[in-house]
Order: C-alpha cells, then sequence, then structure tokens
C-alpha cells in the first residue's frame, strides 16, 4: 500500500496518507449536510418566519434547478485539465462558495426587517440556490476522483472507512456540537444558535478541504485518467443521456444510493429526533448525545466487517448483507414505539432519572436493535461513494470514455434530491399533525407526534432499505467482474500508451 503501482502490473495503488487524507473531502461537505440540510427548514422556518411548508418543499424544489447545473458542472470537470488538475479547482472553489453563501443566509439574513419579508423569502431561496452550486463543485470530487486514487478492487473498499472518519470529523463533530451550543447558547429556532454554530463549521470545513487536497495532489494528472490519459477525447453534454442510458450498473447505483440515503437522512433529522427524544421521551439533553454516541460505537465494528466483505466478495455483496441485518433489526425498534406510552414510564427510553443514571428494559431492548440496525446501516450509507468509481471504470470498459465528472454529479444529484428531500417530508408529516412550526427539543407533545416518529424513524427507513436491495439483485459489477474490467483497462491503456488507437485497443481487448 505504501507505493503508487507495484510489480509492474500496471495498477494504480494510492499510497496510505492519500486513502487517509482524500475522503476528507465528503468530511468537508458533510459538515455542510448538518449545517445546512438538517437545519436550514427549522431556520427558515423559526428565525425567518416564513412558512413552514415553503422552508421544507423549497428545499426539494430546488432540486429542478440541480437538474439543469449537474450536468453542467459534470462536463466542466471532465473537460477541465489544467495546471491544478481536473479536481483540486473544484475543491476549492466549491468550499469558497458554500462558505460565503451560508455566512450571508445564516449571519446576515436574519437582520433583514420583518417588514421586507418578500426580501427575506428571496435571500432564502437565492443563498441557497448559490451554496447547491458549492456543494455539488466539491461533492462531486468525493465520488469522482477515486478514479484517480486508486483502481485496486482490495483498495477501494478502505475508502469507506476512511471516508467515515472523514464523516465523523465533519458531520460528527456538527452533531456533537449543536446540542452544546443548544444549552448553553441558543435553542434551534434562534438567530444566535446559527450565527454560533456557522463560523465552527465553516472552520472545520475548510482545514478538511486542504488535508483532502494534500491526499489528491500526487495523482490529480492526467497519466492517471482513464485509459486514454492527456489523449482522452472530450465528451458532449449531448453524449450523456446515452451514456446513464447505457450504463446500467450507474442506474441500479443511483436507486441504492437514495435509498441509503434516504433512510440517513430522514432517520437522523433533527426535528425527528428532537420529537423523538425531547417530546415523546421527555428528555432530549440526556438522550440525544448518549444515542448518538451509542449509534456511533455500534458501528466500529461494522466497517471492518462490511471491508472485509467488500473485498473478498465485493462491494455489492457487503451492501446487500448489511442492508438487509439493519431492516430486520429495525423491525424491533418499530415494535417497541409501537408499544411507546406517554406516561407508562416503563414504556419510555430512560438513562438518566433525577440526575442519576437509570435504565429499564425498554431501553436496554431499544439500544440493542437501534445500535445494531444503526451500526450496519450507517457502515453501507456511505459505501455507494466508492461503487460510483467502478461504474465509471466499467463505463471507460464499455466505452472507452472517461468521465468522472458527469458520474459524480450524477449520484450528487440523486444525493442532494434524497436529502433536501428528508426535509420536505417531515414538513408535510408535521403539518398533517397541525404543528405550525417545526418541533425543536422544547417543544411539548402533541396528538399525533408518535405517529409521525413512527413512519419517519423507522418505516420510511425500513421502505429505503428494501429499495435499494431489490436494486443491488441486479448489480452486475462483482468483486471477480470488477477484476475483469481492471485488467481489460489497463491493457488498452498500456497499448494506447505504446501508440495504439483508443478504437482499436477496445476491439483488440475485451
Amino acid at each position: 500500500m505504501g507505493e503508487t503501482v507495484t510489480k509492474n502490473d500496471g495498477i494504480n495503488r494510492a499510497k496510505l496518507y492519500q486513502l487517509v487524507l482524500f475522503p476528507l473531502n465528503n468530511g468537508a461537505t458533510n459538515v455542510y449536510y448538518v449545517l445546512v440540510l438538517a437545519y436550514i427548514a427549522t431556520f427558515g422556518s423559526n428565525v425567518l418566519g416564513l412558512g413552514v411548508l415553503f422552508a421544507s418543499v423549497m428545499v426539494t424544489g430546488m432540486r429542478v434547478f440541480d437538474a439543469f447545473t449537474d450536468p453542467i458542472i459534470g462536463a466542466l470537470m471532465d473537460r477541465t485539465n489544467g495546471k491544478f488538475g481536473k479536481f483540486r479547482p473544484f475543491m476549492v472553489i466549491g468550499n469558497l462558495i458554500m462558505a460565503l453563501s451560508i455566512i450571508t443566509m445564516y449571519v446576515i439574513t436574519p437582520g433583514i426587517p420583518e417588514s421586507m419579508m418578500g426580501l427575506r423569502y428571496a435571500a432564502f431561496v437565492g443563498l441557497y440556490a448559490i451554496w447547491v452550486i458549492g456543494y455539488t463543485f466539491q461533492t462531486s470530487c468525493t465520488r469522482a476522483g477515486q478514479t484517480v486514487l486508486t483502481s485496486d478492487p482490495n483498495q477501494r473498499p478502505l475508502f469507506t472507512i476512511f471516508n467515515t472518519v472523514g464523516s465523523l470529523a465533519g458531520m460528527g463533530v456538527m452533531q456533537f456540537l449543536a446540542p452544546i451550543i443548544r444549552a448553553n447558547v441558543a435553542d434551534y429556532s434562534k438567530a444566535e444558535f446559527y450565527k454560533v454554530l456557522t463560523p465552527i463549521g465553516i472552520t472545520v470545513s475548510i482545514l478538511l478541504t486542504i488535508l483532502a487536497i494534500i491526499g489528491i495532489w500526487e495523482k490529480d494528472q492526467p497519466k492517471y485518467f482513464g485509459i486514454g490519459g492527456s489523449k482522452q477525447e472530450k465528451v458532449k453534454i449531448s453524449e450523456y443521456i446515452e451514456i446513464i442510458k447505457n450504463n446500467s450498473p450507474m442506474k441500479r447505483l443511483m436507486i441504492a444510493g437514495a435509498g441509503c440515503k434516504l433512510a440517513l437522512s430522514i432517520a437522523t433529522n433533527t426535528t425527528v429526533l428532537c420529537m423523538l427524544y425531547g417530546s415523546m421521551m421527555g428528555n432530549y439533553d440526556g438522550l440525544y448525545l448518549p444515542m448518538m454516541i451509542v449509534g456511533y460505537i455500534f458501528s466500529v465494528p461494522f466497517f471492518v466487517l462490511t471491508v472485509r466483505t467488500s473485498q473478498k466478495k465485493g462491494q455489492r455483496a457487503s451492501l446487500l448483507r448489511y442492508v438487509s441485518l439493519a431492516l430486520i433489526c429495525y423491525v424491533g425498534v418499530l415494535v417497541l414505539l409501537l408499544a411507546w406510552k406517554l406516561d407508562v414510564p416503563a414504556l419510555n427510553l430512560v438513562l438518566i432519572s433525577n440526575g442519576k443514571f437509570s435504565i429499564n428494559l425498554y431501553t436496554v431492548l431499544f439500544i440493542l436493535f437501534f445500535g445494531v440496525g444503526y451500526g450496519a446501516y450507517y457502515s453501507t450509507a456511505d459505501m455507494p461513494i466508492p461503487m460510483v468509481a467502478d461504474c465509471s471504470d466499467y463505463e471507460t470498459y464499455r466505452s472507452g470514455k472517461y468521465i468522472p465528472g458527469i458520474m459524480g454529479t450524477l449520484f450528487s444529484l440523486v444525493d442532494k434530491l434524497v436529502s433536501s428531500l428528508s426535509a420536505t417530508v417531515v414538513g408535510i408529516a408535521v403539518s398533517l399533525i397541525g404543528i405550525k412550526s417545526l418541533p425543536t427539543a422544547e417543544t411539548p407533545f402533541a396528538p399525533g407526534m408518535n405517529a409521525v416518529v413512527i413512519i419517519l424513524f423507522c418505516i420510511v427507513p425500513m421502505i429505503a432499505w428494501v429499495i435499494t436491495i431489490i436494486a443491488m439483485k441486479g448489480y452486475i459489477l462483482t468483486g471477480d467482474e470488477m477484476k475483469k474490467i481492471q485488467d481489460v483497462n489497463q491493457k488498452r491503456k498500456k497499448a494506447i500508451a505504446e501508440g495504439m488507437s483508443i478504437e482499436k485497443a477496445m476491439k483488440e481487448f475485451t
């Protein structure tokens, strides 16, 4: 692992520090996953005073805008090959765009007078649109950049582990700090909360971006770009429809990735957790952080298991196995939430009572089912990311075209669509039970909240996992198939480097 290429076998391998640092790019964007996607609807509804449905639905409606911008950004990335490489410029520019737009959104827009509500609406939509462009710039590099980082089927599964470390350095830090700021500064409905959390998040994201750039610096050059290197032909936007139409693994992966992301984004939505731990169980401060830590602790062994399974049987087999386990465990969580009673202590979560540690059988069972289920699905939530590189290599194998940009932006589009869809689903669900603003940790229990939590915390993720399993059943890029594809691509690349045309290499090596 310490060398870029070993034994003259032509396989592009990453050095250890590159495998560790580049996935921090996902951690850098996951900072905004929490800072924006987890709080944007609450901010719009409670701080700016926008309609609860508008604040929630707008986030999803903006995906129409993405449908136009993402392919353009993907095309720009595939055509870029300057002094600073293909991916590094997009990482830097994307991070700067996100930082400036969110500082303006969270720090400046609350100062717009209530008498100018129209300007608040316009600023909310405009700044969010700008942020979306920056998010696409940077997050697409996480998917696309793996194609140059390593082509070794044994190394790519390791990306999932280091990606999780990056996520914890980004999303995990934000999830840990948010309730502390809420308890000591202001709650989620106050502008002061966002003024404190925003600069912290932006600083963390910038640091992670710098480290990620160091990780990909050596690999971000033409000799690692597909089978043609600098000879790679330019791909037109009009060709992308044909490419996706004929790349079946990518289509299935997009569906599976949507299922995994939907499960994670809704089950970890701030509003849902406020209703579960605060409104229903009555102890948000005593439950949120401990249960988050429980989930992370249970995740550790599953990350080791998923990598081992991926290396032995391929990433498809690993994703199927652990998503299925999560589905089974959440049946237990569903039963426990159906049995919950507001005024029955034995049927509530209890960890701290009267300042002392206290636990009951209900809590033990909840921790067991939730912990194993969360650990299994959290370890697979980002597994589709390294699989995007497999789909990109398959496209090179199928058509000879190296288009990591369009692959990355297509997957990014699904990622953003599903992530933002969670805000809309939560907003609609809350409005249906008559609540006019999104619940926070201080919101008392209201009739219908338990049904909303059961649906959003359990049933929706379970449906998403079923969809993921169905999609992966027909996914052809098994471990053995990827070894064959990489071998053929390497033979073609060597022949092209020796003077053979791409067209002839495609026909001679199959």
